[in-house]
């Protein structure tokens, strides 16, 4: 044991004597009782351990404890940066009058945390902001201060509590007038593919479950384009120049040859333009979209689309 009083020098300075309640090679430590690390527990979500530990750095404080579980999230989501969320869900709103629309793309890693209430709660809050706020992007939105805190913090300490990487991919908010445009929404099952449409509908005689059945035929058809107008001129010429170089071997006259690729081009505007594809809500599966809606009125028109499948065109680990 060394002497109460005892002085120490170090570099040829003298240093204050150790006295009591100090002692050599003694650390003062603080008990954490299971009832702090249980109510840092429920305000924070994280883990008992670390709850403990941060308890414990802070002598017993909530509040440097609490914001030393944010310090350490920061952390845990920068671990979590390099792995892949190609999972997760389409948040959803859609006004009654058909004015608003709001689709929004939230990824996780796991189907598991999907069906968590912290997700869930997540998606319902990011939906409502995209709704309320109108941010212009991304960097928008999680700048945007949610009780007390930005979207980029909130994300961040959820990252921590679920100990997964978490993303908001991509988001749409669209408005029309409810009369002479309107909005249709359709969410396939388990919130995986999103579709919303705007329409235009001067007469207002296009019904909500007809203008809903056009969203659905986008999420099952995943057409590129509304019109063949649409496409750029790139993809045609690119499209052009893929049939025409299958014909290469064809021992036909140019001016064949090239009705042939017209043919297939035509084909093509088919099978990726909204307004040319077949109809699957039409019973004798004849009539295409356009003409679909032509039937009911014939200047009902599509004005655009969006169409969100979770994690589309993600590479997943394997």
């Amino acid at each position: 044991m060394i002497p109460p009083l005892c002085k120490w020098r170090l570099g040829g300075v003298d240093l204050p004597p150790l006295t009591p309640p100090y002692k050599g090679g003694e650390r003062r430590t603080m008990s954490i009782t299971p009832e702090q690390v249980k109510t840092l527990r429920e305000k924070t979500g994280a883990g008992m351990m670390d709850c403990k530990k941060a308890l414990g750095e802070a002598a017993g404080d909530m509040e440097k404890a609490t914001e030393l579980l944010r310090k350490w999230g920061i952390s845990t989501a920068a671990k979590k940066a390099g792995r892949v969320a190609a999972d997760g869900t389409i948040g959803h709103y859609i006004a009654n009058d058909g004015k608003l629309g709001v689709l929004v793309e939230v990824n996780c890693e796991t189907d598991f945390v999907v069906k968590t209430p912290d997700f869930q709660n997540y998606v319902k809050t990011l939906t409502n902001i995209v709704r309320e706020k109108n941010p212009k992007d991304l960097d928008a939105l999680f700048a945007v201060n949610h009780e007390g805190t930005t979207v980029k913090d909130h994300e961040t300490n959820l990252v921590a509590k679920i100990r997964e990487k978490l993303g908001v991919r991509r988001f749409a908010r669209w408005e029309a007038d409810g009369s002479t445009t309107k909005i249709a929404q359709y969410i396939h099952a388990g919130n995986k593919i999103g579709v919303m449409v705007i329409f235009s509908d001067p007469s207002s005689k296009l019904a909500d479950q007809q203008a809903r059945e056009v969203a659905m035929h986008v999420a099952a058809m995943h057409p590129l384009y509304v019109r063949k107008e649409d496409i750029p001129e790139s993809v045609i010429v690119k499209e052009r120049e893929i049939l025409m170089s299958q014909m290469v071997n064809e021992k036909k006259p140019p001016e064949i040859l090239e009705k042939i690729a017209a043919g297939k081009l035509s084909k093509y505007y088919s099978e990726v333009c909204l307004d040319d594809q077949l109809f699957v809500r039409d019973p004798e599966g004849k009539l295409s979209v356009s003409k679909a809606l032509q039937k009911i009125d014939p200047k009902i028109k599509v004005e655009k689309f969006v169409r969100f499948q979770v994690g589309e065109g993600i590479e997943k680990k394997v």
